[in-house]
């Protein structure tokens, strides 16, 4: 956890955000409400690893930073992906409540390459981001990413994965850039086409690509799981395997991905 201010915000937030979603909490210590969901903000950066940085922003002695986002009441909080703003929530939400928005802001961070880690560290001490030796096998891909060279970036993982098939970080990598690469330019009519033919393959997985980039992980995963109850034969299975690289993007252990992987079995048998 972070004590940002307005002379740090460009390094504690801006810049970390690179390599490392950041949730920022605007609050003040005259909040009742903020003093209320800090400690479950904190213990969930905690609990969760690293998996995201928790950036705390004084609103009384931030004036300019508060202004400049837009704060009106607090609790706000916001994330932080690669320097874009992303609201989360205002207001002191239930810690089921606020469990869900992280859930949600990891999977679209994930989805965009954004899998960093710091090292999390409670509010009495500072939070210094760990800095692990990079794994040289992934680094043409990851510096392909990072220049948005999706296409670079999905060759070198197509080439790790040719010498090593069961290179897991490969195969979830490949999956999360296949997945940016689809979402680009996806036609705003598509969710209009998915809605009237259920059977559209490419309009349903198209779809499900959207809802998880915008972190709706189980709307996607039961859209696909619905299809594949539709189909059959070879439409059926390449429904299935595009199910399946979305739970590569999201992760195996993750529960969302358990849950879906009972549906499918329960929707191909």
């Amino acid at each position: 956890m972070l004590n940002v201010t307005e002379p740090t915000f460009q390094a504690d937030v801006i810049e970390r955000s690179i390599q490392v979603p950041v949730i920022v909490e605007f609050w003040s210590p005259r909040s009742e409400a903020s003093l209320a969901l800090s400690p479950v903000l904190v213990r969930l950066s905690t609990e969760y690893g690293g998996k995201f940085l928790l950036a705390r922003i004084d609103i009384d002695t931030n004036p300019q930073l508060a202004q400049a986002v837009g704060v009106q009441t607090v609790p706000l909080v916001i994330a932080v992906l690669r320097g874009q703003v992303v609201p989360l929530f205002q207001g002191a939400v239930a810690e089921a409540e606020a469990r869900q928005y992280v859930d949600q802001l990891l999977t679209v961070a994930v989805a965009n390459g954004i899998t960093g880690r710091t090292d999390p560290v409670g509010p009495a001490g500072p939070a210094e981001e760990a800095e692990p030796e990079p794994d040289p096998r992934y680094e043409a891909a990851e510096n392909a990413v990072g220049a948005g060279d999706l296409d670079g970036a999905i060759a070198a993982y197509e080439a790790l994965l040719k010498e090593t098939p069961t290179d897991a970080e490969a195969k979830a990598g490949l999956a999360r850039v296949q997945l940016v690469k689809r979402t680009r330019d996806v036609p705003a009519e598509v969710r209009t086409r998915a809605a009237e033919n259920p059977t559209d393959l490419e309009a349903q997985q198209l779809v499900a690509d959207v809802d998880l980039m915008g972190g709706h992980v189980e709307d996607a995963f039961n859209r696909l799981i619905k299809t594949i109850q539709l189909t059959a034969g070879d439409e059926r299975d390449t429904v299935r395997l595009h199910l399946l690289e979305l739970f590569e993007v999201v992760g195996a252990d993750d529960d969302r991905v358990v849950k879906a992987r009972r549906k499918l079995m329960a929707a191909l048998f």
